[in-house]
């Protein structure tokens, strides 16, 4: 199966997931990327299906673990998690959250109707919605405040957000990313033809060491 584009253009293929934290890390390092190559490349963003809907559980169960797991990528990536958000991680027994990933992967497929050259952005401002803000993206609230700053209809938005034909979508990228052999984020891979691809970046990665692989690889 082929996943090139339309256009001759190579393709870089972002595939992460609104739930992780490294992905969140990650985002400036990506937009960077994306800001620089978007002219020389086709990029397309591809939602992973982290935390699939069935096996959502209590943000408490996972609480412990994120309350260390934060600080690395914190120390690592540079990045701050807000404090609206450690609320819930601070006080599980007092959140309501149960994470999955499938609303935001549909929100994701819903906005690339509108914009689909802008998709590394978007999966950022998400991460920000969750990470900083402390948005619950199991709640479709929680896509309001970015539909005006990409200038969507918010009736269309929901509407397309509530329907079988974008979830559909979502979970065929989840199986996009499962045929790519993508089985952590963030991962970045490159496709130069219709049979070449080149690993990136697995897991967290530097803008440097990520520019230097794209460059080598296009050489």
């Amino acid at each position: 199966m082929s996943y090139m584009s339309d256009t001759t253009k190579p393709v870089i293929y972002y595939c992460y997931d609104a739930y992780c934290g490294w992905c969140y890390g990650f985002s400036s390092v990506m937009t960077r990327i994306y800001d620089e190559y978007k002219d020389r490349f086709d990029f397309e963003t591809l939602s992973g299906g982290m935390i699939p809907k069935e096996s959502a559980k209590h943000i408490g169960i996972m609480a412990g673990y994120i309350k260390g797991a934060y600080q690395n990528v914190e120390d690592l990536a540079g990045v701050t998690f807000g404090e609206d958000y450690l609320w819930h991680i601070n006080n599980p027994d007092l959140s309501d959250w149960f994470p999955h990933s499938e609303k935001a992967a549909t929100a994701m497929a819903v906005f690339k109707d509108y914009h689909p050259d802008n998709t590394v952005h978007f999966a950022a401002d998400l991460q920000k919605a969750l990470y900083i803000d402390g948005r619950d993206l199991t709640d479709d609230e929680a896509y309001r405040h970015l539909l005006e700053k990409y200038d969507i209809s918010a009736a269309e938005f929901y509407e397309k957000l509530k329907s079988t034909e974008y979830l559909e979508k979502a979970h065929y990228d989840f199986s996009l990313c499962r045929q790519l052999q993508v089985n952590g984020f963030p991962a970045v891979l490159l496709q130069t033809d219709e049979l070449k691809f080149y690993l990136l970046a697995r897991g967290y990665t530097d803008y440097d060491s990520l520019k230097a692989r794209l460059e080598q690889a296009t050489a």
